[in-house]
């Protein structure tokens, strides 16, 4: 049978297979112009500096040196993608270290190398861990 549940501010709604195949939805989205921004990369090949995705950083004290060392990674075609972009990278990070508390995230990641092997242990022992524990 099927039902709704709210979880503070969502509602979730649980449908039959048979409920939804007797009512189909009306709702109909809404057609999306070649004009209209949307996602990172637009149609024409150009890069969205208007996306949510970015998260605001192609704004910041530091957006200019953001959209020139994204524009020379997504325009590279070395064969080391971007590998002629160091510079312009090394731009973006000095400008951003003098801004910590707009940049304090991105500055972290930037400043440390993952630890791939460590990620991987830890994952494995997680899963060890959950195993044994059900079985």
């Amino acid at each position: 049978m099927s039902h709704c549940e709210q979880y503070g501010k969502d509602k979730v709604v649980f449908i039959t297979e048979n409920d939804f195949k007797s009512n189909p939805s009306k709702l109909k989205l809404p057609e999306i112009s070649d004009d209209q921004n949307r996602g990172l990369i637009l149609p024409n090949g150009e890069i969205n500096f208007n996306c949510p995705c970015l998260g605001g950083m192609a704004f910041g004290p530091c957006g200019f040196e953001f959209r020139q060392a994204f524009t020379c990674f997504h325009q590279s075609t070395n064969e080391t993608k971007g590998s002629e972009c160091v510079e312009k990278f090394i731009e973006m990070q000095n400008c951003m270290q003098k801004y910590p508390n707009v940049y304090a995230n991105e500055n972290k990641s930037m400043d440390k190398e993952p630890d791939w092997g460590n990620q991987l242990n830890q994952s494995i022992d997680d899963n060890q861990t959950s195993l044994s524990s059900s079985s």
